[in-house]
């Protein structure tokens, strides 16, 4: 250890002479409570600290210890399910040691030492040990697994640091600590069965991949309009009550990711105790089982030191990248990556750097770059393919999207889900602007949705292009009105008002309509589509809109459940139920093409595509004849 003294304090950063020796980004033990710093700048005999803890009490002259080593988290079986804080402290256990606030210097082992772990090795390097043969001691080589939890097997690997050697030594099965050496290599290097590994070094790997697999979310805005790839990066930006908690929370939920890691970085301390009551309770749809199984959650509120948060969002990407190494896709919500920038700026502020725009650092951009760099698709060093995926929410203030970190975020990220004030005070859920938003993963997953419909980007396209068709409009319509407006026009704003309530717009309280699979993403987008189609053909022929907006259809087999609510929930109390069962015979007028459009999404299950067939062919049947109709008095 090197020793120092404090020589002057401000605030969360400390000045301490006698450090000049130590390493940048070593970890300091700080005053009499050995309160955790990190060194982030040196100046000949001096360091200055930033501390992550409550220095209140702490005075010059105090002891300032450097460790020597870097600020590392620890890896191994027992992350998941655990709440953390940034600096890989386990709350609920300092919880049960000192009460709802941590004193300072509370220490924590970030995994159990105590817990024993069934540790399964690898049949054929077992038997090739056993056997005496000569194993390349590779990194990133599967030595083994354990069943961390019933959803996730943690594959104890050779560390990336390990250096050319073999593998001389392999535990067998049995249960061991974290801290049991399980493998030996021939430099006398030994592997336990957690592993330490600096938050602020990018785990490596042995390729990066192309990001042409969509992380699939179940939301419709999302999946087909702004896709985002495994392994990319997105940012919801919006503000305050716009949405971007339950958004981030619906995508952790339904999204395909193997692990969820969830940051809350800076955020109030209500909105994160939403976070740690709800998803213990909430069903992991894959499994059925409680998706803190596959769940690590780092909690750092706004109440909490300020130097923490700034390091929370490293710890988050180590965790993601050391399951990436095993082979899993992660999914990394930071929310909110303002709150991690107003940090920056406060330590900036107190290390009396020269401010950029707004009073951030002039570095901001840079540490934004190194975060969000971060997430990929790779092959892993052991020939895995693994991902991880950055979802970050931005708080501008005011929803001000020409702020700094908003735009600096855009800078590095490739899929921009911009959330709309008006859209969240209408309840339309999620909130997501179509006209503001964009994705620039499109292309490169398109060949995966033409797997699942080859008229994907034509349709997908076809619709983007009539949103923003109906937004000029909209701005005629608020002037004179819409009955000034031909009909073929007023056909566009029908058309969009069944695209955002029918198919945008999507209700997390709906059983059948809280998750969509991409097949009936993409039909249902056809069908609407099939609907403005033909429904133009018509008006150019001489139908009125209203004859075309009132056509009916009789659909065999359809159930529809029409809730009394705007909000479209299912309460059975109050609902009304219209049924067509087809094998009965039982003869209905049916009802509007316009309300059935609307419905659809929650009318059709997830497994009972073939209705949406049936039902576009009555669709096509009844427009063909209003068609057919108008066509002979146009001849005659």
């Amino acid at each position: 250890m090197i020793e120092g003294r404090i020589k002057r304090i401000s605030g969360p950063i400390i000045r301490a002479e006698g450090l000049g020796s130590a390493g940048l980004f070593d970890v300091v033990e700080v005053g009499e409570k050995r309160i955790i710093g990190e060194i982030v700048r040196l100046e000949r005999d001096e360091a200055v600290i930033q501390v992550y803890e409550d220095d209140t009490g702490l005075m010059i002259g105090a002891s300032a210890s450097s460790t020597g080593r870097p600020l590392s988290a620890l890896l191994g079986p027992g992350l998941m399910g655990t709440i953390y804080d940034g600096i890989q402290r386990p709350l609920e256990a300092l919880f049960r040691e000192s009460g709802a606030f941590m004193a300072s210097g509370s220490r924590g082992n970030p995994l159990d030492p105590e817990k024993k772990w069934p540790f399964i090795p690898d049949p054929d390097l077992a038997k090739k040990c056993a056997a005496g043969e000569s194993i390349p001691a590779l990194p990133g080589m599967v030595l083994g697994a354990v069943k961390e939890t019933e959803s996730i097997i943690c594959r104890i690997m050779v560390p990336p640091t390990v250096k050319k050697s073999s593998l001389i030594e392999l535990a067998p099965a049995a249960s061991y600590t974290v801290n049991d050496v399980i493998a030996k290599t021939s430099l006398g290097e030994e592997i336990p069965l957690a592993q330490w590994w600096p938050v602020r070094i990018p785990r490596p790997s042995a390729e990066r991949l192309p990001p042409e697999m969509p992380l699939v979310t179940g939301e419709r805005v999302i999946d087909v309009f702004f896709p985002l790839s495994k392994g990319g990066t997105a940012a919801i930006p919006g503000g305050f009550g716009t949405g971007k908690t339950m958004t981030q929370h619906a995508i952790a939920k339904w999204c395909d990711a193997d692990v969820i890691i969830y940051i809350g970085c800076g955020e109030r301390g209500n909105e994160m105790t939403d976070v740690l009551t709800e998803f213990p309770h909430l069903t992991d749809p894959r499994t059925g089982r409680s998706l803190m199984e596959r769940t690590i959650l780092i909690a750092n509120t706004s109440n909490m030191p300020v130097a923490a948060r700034e390091v929370s969002i490293y710890t988050g990407v180590t965790l993601a990248e050391f399951y990436r190494d095993m082979g899993y896709h992660v999914a990394i919500m930071a929310d909110s990556t303002s709150r991690w920038a107003e940090a920056l700026r406060e330590l900036s502020g107190r290390m009396e750097e020269m401010p950029a725009e707004e009073g951030f650092p002039a570095y901001l951009p840079t540490r934004l770059a190194e975060f969000y760099e971060r997430a990929g698709r790779v092959h892993t060093q052991n020939g895995a393919e693994g991902s991880v995926s950055i979802i970050g929410a931005v708080s501008p203030p005011g929803g001000d999207f020409s702020e700094p970190v908003t735009q600096h975020t855009k800078r590095f990220i490739r899929c921009f889900w911009a959330l709309d004030r008006d859209l969240a005070n209408a309840r339309h859920y999620p909130a997501i602007s179509w006209i503001d938003s964009y994705s620039e993963y499109a292309e490169e997953v398109r060949p995966w949705w033409e797997r699942v419909s080859l008229q994907w980007a034509a349709v997908r396209q076809e619709c983007l292009d009539l949103l923003k068709r109906e937004q000029r409009l909209a701005e005629i319509v608020r002037l004179i009105g819409p009955d000034a407006l031909p009909d073929d026009q007023r056909l566009v704003l029908v058309t969009s008002e069944i695209i955002k309530d029918g198919y945008l717009q999507q209700n997390s309280f709906d059983e059948v309509d809280m998750y969509c699979v991409p097949a009936k993403q993409v039909r249902l987008l056809e069908i609407i589509m099939e609907f403005h189609r033909r429904a133009e053909a018509c008006i150019k022929l001489g139908a009125p809109l209203t004859k075309v907006t009132s056509l009916r259809a009789a659909v065999p087999g359809i159930s529809i459940k029409q809730a009394s609510s705007a909000g479209e929930r299912r309460d059975k109390d109050s609902s009304l139920e219209t049924k067509f069962p087809a094998e009965t015979g039982e003869e209905t007028e049916g009802r509007s093409l316009r309300e059935l459009l609307s419905r659809l999404k929650s009318i059709v299950k997830n497994e009972e595509l073939s209705l949406l067939d049936e039902f576009e062919l009555a669709m096509r049947a009844s427009l063909e004849e209003l068609e057919r109709s108008y066509r002979i008095r146009e001849t005659l």
